[in-house]
This record gives C-alpha cells, structure tokens and sequence, in this order.
C-alpha cells in the first residue's frame, strides 16, 4: 500500500492507494504416451527446483491423472518455464506438453 500527499490549497491531504498483485499462471505438465518417466522427472528437478521425492510425486500424478502441477508463478516467469521445458523436451526429442493457465 502507497501514500500519497496532495496538497490541495494550503492542506497537505495524504491518500491511500493499494497496487493489486499481478495475477499469477499455474504452469502444467500434460500426460503423454511416449515421454520416458525418468525424463520428466528430470525436467521437474532442472527446471522446478524440485528434489527427487517430489519430482517423482508430480511425474505419477501426470502419469496417472493426465496432468500435474509443476508451480504458480507470476506470467513472464511461468512463460519462461513453458518454453524452457518444451525446448529441452524437443532437444532430447520427446513430445512432453508443458502450459499454463491463469491460477484462480
């Protein structure tokens, strides 16, 4: 939250102003029949930060429930990710979705 001073005549008035945050993207792995588990638990751990247990957690979730959770980051950064993990995906020549969606 801002103050702001305005001087109207010879008051000085401070008003308050709130900035909103911005809002915030889920980024998203999406199953798929041919990208090897073991690769996408290595995306998850390069790209996410992610220790083994919770790399390997994530990757049956995507395996079993078509999708997984990988994050909530604000939009540049979660843009950044989605490109990140589909470059590297392609790189090593696996078809392994990566999205976002706005978080609500």
């Amino acid at each position: 939250m801002t103050t702001i001073q305005k001087q109207t005549g010879n008051v000085l008035e401070a008003t308050r102003s709130t900035t909103r945050r911005p809002p915030l993207y889920k980024v998203l792995l999406l199953n798929d029949d041919f990208t090897p588990m073991d690769f996408v638990v290595v995306v998850l751990q390069k790209y996410f930060a992610m220790n083994r247990e919770q790399a390997t957690r994530i990757m049956l979730q995507v395996h079993r429930e078509g999708m997984g959770m990988c994050g909530v980051f604000t939009k540049d950064v979660a843009s950044t990710k989605v490109e990140q993990v589909v470059a590297y995906a392609r790189q090593h020549q696996h078809p392994l979705a990566c999205v976002m969606e706005e978080n609500e």
